[in-house]
């Protein structure tokens, strides 16, 4: 018998994800780049060649190696330090919608990943119409930020229009495709350079007024930057958690998840903030999740995954 506080616990520490965008906005890629964070595979990278004779960790069926897309959910549990963190991978494809719909009914928050170039996408304004019915938290990353693309202003401008909901930017571009030099974190008042194929540096700064902004990025993007965190400020919109759990607002995101640039402090605000599992209504009843009895969300049942077998397993 597992004690209240135990199982309180265990419940405390756990978050039930997934990753929903658009397709070709980075999806797989970030989910690779997790699992390498958290020892699960030696190499990070997404690689979609139907010639390559290597694939995506996520992508184990035939038809998705074949086409270089993920079309079926696959969950993977990570550790990270104290976190027992379960990602459901889904689909992106419009082909296979329907899979991913079932799968956002079975998590406590989402990670959206919207590419920098092309703002928010079709597919992804479905995806979060499921998530809105579900009241699911987003935390939103603007991904490929090694390319260039749209203004980060206009991005989250984007976002708020089309989705509804107030951007919260926690970390900051300096700089952008060739000329990115950086992240600054709103919250910890830390730089975090950016040298391709180098891990992020992160230098102290605490203020953005004097001459070490310049010595880091340049005369130029520091002014530029100056003055798109000034606009953050006077927009005056700062992170609640209360607004983010239930759903009013989304903390914002920039980085490279190919390049692994601005994953780390996603991943920490994540941790530390992302609701743990809730209770849920039933057909009969509302579960709590202290019950002491094993209660779970089937989301999926898959046949046949292995041509030798007539096999079935239950995503729970």
């Amino acid at each position: 018998m597992v004690s209240a506080r135990v199982l309180e616990r265990e419940i405390e520490r756990r978050r039930t994800f997934a990753i929903i965008s658009h397709p070709d906005a980075g999806k797989t890629t970030m989910t690779e780049r997790l699992l390498y964070m958290a020892g699960a595979i030696q190499a990070a990278g997404s690689v979609k060649s139907r010639k390559s004779d290597k694939f995506a960790a996520s992508d184990w069926m035939a038809m998705e190696r074949e086409r270089g897309i993920s079309v079926t959910t696959s969950v993977m549990r990570l550790d990270f330090s104290e976190y027992a963190v379960n990602l459901l991978d889904t689909p992106g494809h419009n082909d296979f919608s329907e899979d991913t719909y079932r799968t956002l009914t079975a998590v406590d928050s989402a990670l959206m990943l919207i590419d920098c170039a092309k703002g928010v996408e079709r597919q992804t304004i479905k995806l979060m119409g499921v998530c809105r019915m579900q009241k699911t938290p987003i935390v939103t990353f603007m991904n490929k930020l090694d390319r260039n693309g749209l203004d980060p202003l206009d991005l989250l401008e984007n976002v708020e229009e089309v989705l509804g909901m107030d951007c919260v930017p926690i970390t900051w571009p300096i700089g952008m495709g060739q000329d990115l030099q950086g992240l600054y974190h709103l919250l910890r008042k830390e730089f975090i350079v950016f040298q391709a194929g180098e891990p992020p540096k992160t230098i102290p700064l605490p203020r953005l007024d004097g001459p070490e902004l310049e010595k880091l990025v340049g005369p130029g993007l520091a002014e530029r930057a100056r003055e798109e965190i000034e606009l953050l400020e006077v927009a005056g919109v700062t992170f609640n958690v209360s607004d983010y759990l239930s759903g009013k607002t989304t903390p914002v995101f920039f980085g490279s998840a190919i390049n692994g640039f601005g994953v780390q402090p996603m991943l920490d605000h994540f941790l530390e903030t992302a609701p743990h599992p809730k209770e849920r209504d039933s057909e009969e009843r509302t579960i709590q999740a202290t019950e002491e009895k094993v209660t779970g969300f089937i989301f999926k049942i898959q046949a046949n995954m292995d041509p030798n077998h007539r096999d079935r397993l239950a995503f729970f």
